[in-house]
């Protein structure tokens, strides 16, 4: 029997209710209902313990209304965004889902509970019943998310389910507060000349604006030509010269006389330094340093056995472009694609696994085989006079990252969302597909044994290197085992994502066109499932 495809079926609802000016909500199909609800119970039979979990769990409040233009969790069947096709399942189609140990997410999920209850009524609610949840109780914690959520199966834009999942650590390097060589290379904090631009208040097209300077914030001036540059507190911005298509969409700038210009890259900050950048400590490896940076955190070892760690402050708004390392017949050890200014990583089914994760010619990291600099000299240091030629780390990527002190001695360092990430429970995802803060969870393989990895995880944490709708980072902690996973860790695996029933998400115009395999996206749809300023937000 032919199925009408439930994208396009709700694509076409969306058009006809733009056409007759009618409720979406008609438009939309009811989803299976969750584990162990419904006239027919569970596919698998609910216990008594699950009953009694259930009622511990506490009753969902009513689903509120959504915006026009809006699906809503928990009635929603499909729903599509740039990026990403979103399939509601029952959590019983969830493979794994009765057998993960739902109190080694919990701590996690509460942590990010604070930041969450700021982000709407749907969540303080959910958020607020989560604290009479037995804490000790996996059947209790397990009925509570079935209750709360619908569970929801990412594919990307080919509407494919299967995507990459790779490992991330906390390095920890040797360094010093002091430069005294080997310590040579500068641990930078966020620079005080940077200035940020609202992509989204730009106007189109590549041509040259004059803007005004307010604090930290560029203000483009409308109404005036190229000749009112020249006017006091004016200067000009090239738009041809600068990148957009930013997740938070800033636009990092630097002043240079009457210009402003995109902030410096990764060469210029190394050749000509970043005077105005507080430095936080120096290190001997300016490869450690880059790992570092492409991890988000770290600890930096102390001669006196000190240790301090730092967590990401800024990033120089460059788009993040690594050297790929090469096999012997030439192919890059990483598969790639290149979406606007951003780098995905592809599958390729571990092909590069061979190694214990440990090359000298290479550098493993979040998934990707990088190559190291053939040649790595001192970079320029503020306050110091350079003694010859300076020739930088000889690494290529224009992204470099910024750091700040984290005064947290103890636990999982902080990720993006602001909260200690946990070890074997937090992920990095793209937030223009999974939202930071929500329920994950995965189904992949542990690196080299191959056996199931199938756990609920939190994702609260991301990155440059972090992109693509099927696409998480596990966090494996700190420490040489750690590392070592990380390293290896590069495997198919699928993602469903836990969305608080009645929440409003992937908010587009009711006029999104019809979208169809391998054709290109409506630019109506929207690029964030949930738009959250400062992470990710829509146009």
């Amino acid at each position: 029997m032919h199925t009408r495809s439930p994208v396009l079926h709700s694509a076409l609802c969306w058009a006809a209710a733009a056409m007759a000016t009618v409720a979406v909500a008609g438009c939309i199909s009811t989803p299976p209902p969750p584990a162990g609800a419904g006239s027919g119970g569970s596919a698998t039979g609910a216990t008594a313990a699950d009953t009694a979990g259930a009622a511990a769990s506490g009753a969902s409040a009513a689903p509120r209304p959504a915006p026009v233009g809006a699906s809503v969790a928990g009635q929603a069947r499909t729903f599509s965004t740039q990026l990403a096709t979103y399939t509601s399942v029952s959590f019983d189609a969830v493979p794994g889902w009765r057998r993960d140990d739902f109190s080694e997410s919990w701590p996690a999920f509460l942590t990010s509970c604070k930041v969450l209850t700021g982000r709407g009524a749907e969540w303080k609610d959910v958020c607020a019943r989560a604290l009479k949840v037995d804490s000790r109780s996996g059947v209790a914690i397990r009925s509570f998310f079935e209750q709360e959520f619908s569970a929801y199966q990412i594919r990307d834009d080919d509407r494919r389910p299967d995507g990459v999942v790779t490992g991330y650590f906390e390095p920890e390097i040797a360094g010093s507060r002091q430069y005294a060589p080997p310590y040579i290379y500068p641990v930078y904090g966020q620079p005080e000349d940077m200035l940020f631009a609202d992509a989204r208040k730009l106007p189109a097209g590549n041509g040259t604006v004059a803007a005004r300077v307010q604090g930290r914030n560029v203000l483009v001036q409308t109404g005036l030509s190229t000749r009112d540059m020249g006017a006091p507190g004016l200067y000009a911005l090239d738009l041809s010269a600068i990148t957009r298509d930013t997740l938070d969409r800033k636009v990092r700038l630097r002043i240079d006389g009457k210009q402003l210009l995109p902030y410096y890259t990764r060469e210029e900050i190394e050749t000509k330094g970043a005077p105005n950048a507080k430095v936080l400590a120096f290190v001997s490896s300016a490869t450690a340093l880059y790992e570092m940076q492409i991890q988000g955190s770290g600890r930096i070892r102390l001669p006196s056995g000190e240790v301090v760690r730092v967590a990401y402050a800024e990033q120089n708004g460059q788009p993040f472009r690594p050297t790929i390392a090469k096999a012997p017949n030439g192919k890059p050890r990483s598969a790639v694609k290149v979406r606007g200014s951003s780098i995905e990583l592809e599958l390729d089914d571990g092909e590069d696994d061979e190694t214990d994760g440990v090359e000298t010619g290479v550098i493993r990291t979040r998934g990707f085989t990088l190559a190291r600099p053939v040649t790595s000299g001192a970079v320029v240091v503020p306050g110091r006079r350079a003694t010859g030629r300076v020739a930088g780390s000889g690494i290529t990527d224009p992204s470099y990252v910024f750091f700040k002190e984290s005064q947290s001695p103890e636990g999982g360092p902080v990720g993006a969302f602001g909260v200690p990430l946990s070890a074997g429970r937090s992920i990095a995802v793209d937030p223009r597909s999974t939202p930071l803060g929500y329920p994950v969870f995965i189904s992949t393989r542990t690196p080299r044994t191959g056996e199931p990895m199938q756990r609920l995880t939190i994702a609260q944490d991301t990155g440059g290197a972090i992109r693509g709708a099927v696409r998480a980072d596990y966090f494996f902690g700190n420490g040489q085992q750690a590392a070592a996973n990380a390293r290896r860790m590069k495997e198919r695996g699928q993602l469903w994502i836990l969305l608080p029933r009645g929440l409003a998400v992937a908010q587009a115009a009711v006029s999104s066109a019809i979208r169809t395999r391998g054709a290109a996206v409506g630019a109506d749809l929207p690029q964030c499932l949930v738009p959250t300023e400062d992470i990710c937000v829509d146009d």
